[in-house]
């Protein structure tokens, strides 16, 4: 993924939501519930607004209607575009207005988002060629064979390219939400968001868990209580044989399921969430590094600052200078 650079204003970053009818209601409350009001709990770093191509009633899937105010020029003023999911006829192409909008605001600088359907009309756009998309995964062929150009990836539950975005169906639309959040805003901000959604600020696996399966067969046991466990215990050393002992599996086993669920090992799994606690505390806190590294696992200072720079290529001092300058700013 590219980092993006983003504005040095004090002004909160804007979110225009592109509806269409009939507007999938689930993907579009995801995104206002990441990206909305969470006063006075957590300070608002987003504004968050709708738009349509025809201003006015807005069919909903739900059976009501959203009546939005503004067309297609809010997207001159977007930071983020999010397209919440696209419904349209069968047969029936993108509209030309909607096609030049979202260039047009890509060609500015915005970051275009789309979750579950809302791909197609990143793929219509042509912002997806040549470039791995997600979608919901029932709808994985459909993009493929209408959009040649674009490399979709039917297991993943969002992929971002930093100037655009997409995520596999509904639920992760918030994975994807949380993720830019934490981009944008630090993963401590992102950890608070997800905590008001009672939600955690990174989901494990892939949509391909969640498909449905074309034969019969037994489904894999879960890692859920093993995650869980672990996470509550990154402060202590844990090797891959003692996850296997927890699990009542041998290693080799534990291993293979953790690549067969999660697409990573066990170990990489471990480092990760601990990477990920290293980045709250060090922009939540002014605890020594050698502190930090005893609270997460990685034993000492030297041991941080390595896996550290490995993960995001720059040093913890580095990190913490940068996230309170971006805050001060």
């Amino acid at each position: 993924m590219t980092p993006r650079s983003l504005p040095k204003s004090p002004e909160p970053h804007r979110v225009v939501a592109l509806l269409n009818p009939p507007q999938a209601t689930f993907p579009l409350a995801c995104a206002t519930e990441v990206f909305g009001d969470h006063s006075p709990a957590i300070p608002a770093r987003y504004a968050f607004e709708v738009c349509t191509e025809q201003p006015g009633p807005v069919r909903s899937q739900a059976g009501y209607d959203l009546l939005v105010a503004a067309g297609l020029d809010a997207l001159e003023r977007a930071d983020t575009v999010l397209v919440p999911g696209w419904q349209q006829p069968v047969g029936t192409e993108v509209p030309p207005a909607v096609v030049a909008a979202v260039r047009t605001a890509h060609r500015r600088g915005a970051r275009i988002v789309g979750l579950c359907s809302g791909a197609f009309v990143l793929a219509a756009a042509g912002l997806l060629d040549g470039r791995r998309a997600a979608t919901h995964w029932a709808r994985a062929a459909e993009l493929a064979a209408r959009f040649p150009e674009v490399r979709v990836d039917p297991a993943v539950l969002y992929v971002d390219h930093g100037d655009v975005a997409t995520s596999a169906g509904s639920a992760a639309g918030v994975d994807l939400c949380l993720h830019l959040v934490s981009s944008d805003q630090g993963a401590a901000y992102a950890m608070r968001v997800a905590r008001q959604l009672v939600m955690p600020p990174h989901r494990e696996g892939c949509q391909l868990q969640y498909a449905e399966l074309p034969t019969s067969g037994p489904v894999a046991d879960s890692l859920a209580p093993l995650l869980e466990w672990l996470a509550g215990r990154l402060d202590q050393p844990v090797s891959v044989a003692d996850m296997a002992v927890r699990s009542q599996v041998s290693a080799r086993t534990l291993t293979r399921r953790f690549t067969e669920q999660l697409g990573i090992s066990p170990g990489r799994w471990l480092l990760d969430r601990r990477i990920a606690a290293t980045r709250a505390l060090l922009e939540e806190t002014d605890l020594p590094v050698e502190t930090i590294a005893r609270r997460v696992g990685l034993s000492s200072a030297v041991n941080l600052r390595r896996r550290f720079h490995e993960a995001l290529r720059t040093t913890p001092a580095a990190y913490r200078r940068a996230f309170r300058a971006e805050r001060a700013g």
